[in-house]
């Protein structure tokens, strides 16, 4: 099958189908991705010590404010690129691709600057202590280095689902996970290198895995590639990828703000070992939500594609496809972090205090925890369709709206608990507000001859 057969099969091929074909591989490579985030962290916390993985803790944000950025440009672009495919505009969504590689450079190269001008108060005022900053700054140096290639390896892989080549997609990870791992445990267990070896390997496996993706974009073959004459800004196309992309950069960017006061209120009501419990908590809960991630990166292309054809029905089918997956993978995330909390915790470190206090915040974060994964797939449908505005609502609304003054207030009056306490109920808070929103926007697809409001709201 040619690749331009392989994009408008995203039309035609029924949905439960391509659903699977598209999300399957997205979601290997984001279990992959998840394992290679545990084993990280178990070397680290075995090899280096409790403090070290509580400076880990220290570095998400930064991390989540760098995604950020990322997603803005990479979800952005992708999300143009599927509605351009889908209404066969082939020569824009080939000028989207070229934007998507300037764009990527320039916010990687600004981002790095500035964050290693400002590392060390950026770093405190994330919740560092004495004790940690110098793990975090270690970690963080490295990364900050190899910043431009991790925008351009997230952005490129993004296309790549877009164009039609969701398995591309998953090699790309599946390589840079397996590379990832080898590496970390030469670096840090062999050459005990430390955290700074953690960071390293990271960089240095997502440069092999982006090399391969350019060549891939090289290829003339392809029904988008990289060329001559695509790489100039075009202010209406950066304002399409930007006016897309500013939903999922206030998703990131908000995790950055949540994880910031979220660490601070750990390290006031549980000193370092409450950040590092957060740590695990948070590695724990991102192994079953990086696989809704991967359910809507494949719903993704064939929602949008769906979108830009107006094949409404299609679109909406795959929506409650991703929900109903996304609802049962979660489901499954919910009932190990019930039953087994304390076994989850012993995976990253011996120290038996910062096992306890994992293993009691794993079950308190978890405790509705299925009901984020409807919650999470309608926030990206939205993005998928153009409604930017309800994206951004729907992500501000769990992030922070209702998480920040529930952070604020429950702890005065439960203390510890009531920092892990406040996240599990904004989780269910958000996600009541999000079903009838969606059953009220989706009343307006029953005609077709209402099409016309649903335009996107940024062209």
């Amino acid at each position: 099958m040619d690749n331009k057969q392989k994009t408008l099969e995203l039309g035609t091929k029924p949905v439960g189908k391509l659903l699977m074909q598209y999300a399957l591989p997205a979601m290997v490579a984001m279990t992959a991705s998840s394992l290679y985030n545990i084993i990280d962290r178990a070397f680290i916390g075995q090899v280096v010590g409790p403090e070290a993985i509580a400076g880990l803790g220290i570095t998400f944000p930064l991390m989540n404010l760098s995604g950020a950025f990322g997603a803005a440009v990479g979800v952005g672009a992708s999300t143009c690129i599927s509605v351009k495919l889908g209404q066969k505009d082939y020569e824009v969504a080939e000028h989207l691709l070229g934007n998507t590689v300037t764009l990527n450079l320039i916010v990687g190269l600004l981002f790095m600057v500035v964050c290693f001008i400002f590392l060390n108060p950026i770093l405190l005022f994330f919740g560092a202590s004495e004790a940690t900053l110098p793990y975090a700054r270690e970690f963080m140096e490295v990364i900050l280095a190899g910043n431009i290639i991790t925008h351009m390896y997230f952005g490129m892989n993004a296309v790549l689902r877009a164009a039609g080549k969701p398995r591309h997609a998953m090699y790309a990870v599946l390589f840079t996970v397996g590379m990832n791992i080898m590496l970390v445990i030469a670096f840090v267990w062999w050459f005990r290198w430390g955290i700074r070896g953690a960071a390293l390997a990271t960089i240095i496996s997502q440069s092999m895995a982006l090399c391969w993706q350019m060549w891939l974009f090289s290829d003339k073959k392809e029904l988008i590639h990289l060329k001559r004459g695509i790489y100039k800004l075009k202010a209406n196309l950066v304002k399409n990828i930007i006016s897309i992309g500013i939903s999922p950069f206030l998703m990131n960017a908000t995790a950055c703000i949540v994880v910031i006061f979220m660490n601070n209120l750990f390290v006031r009501y549980g000193g370092d070992m409450a950040v590092g419990a957060y740590s695990i908590a948070n590695s724990i809960c991102m192994v079953f939500f990086m696989l809704v991630i991967g359910v809507n990166q494949g719903m993704q292309p064939i929602a949008g594609y769906n979108y830009g054809a107006e094949k409404y029905d299609r679109m909406m089918r795959v929506l409650w496809l991703a929900i109903t997956a996304a609802t049962c993978i979660l489901l499954v995330g919910w009932s190990l972090a019930m039953l087994f909390p304390r076994e989850m915790a012993r995976i990253f470190t011996t120290d038996k205090t910062l096992i306890e206090m994992a293993g009691r915040g794993i079950r308190l974060n978890m405790i509705v925890f299925f009901v984020v994964g409807g919650q999470a797939v309608i926030t990206n449908f939205f993005q998928c369709i153009g409604q930017v505005k309800i994206s951004i609502f729907l992500s501000l609304t769990r992030q922070l709206i209702i998480l920040i003054p529930l952070a604020f207030i429950l702890p005065r009056f439960l203390g510890l608990d009531g920092v892990w306490y406040a996240m599990a109920a904004s989780d269910f808070l958000s996600a009541a507000m999000t079903w009838p929103l969606l059953l009220v926007f989706l009343r307006r697809f029953k005609g077709v001859e209402q099409v016309e409001n649903l335009k996107p709201q940024n062209g």
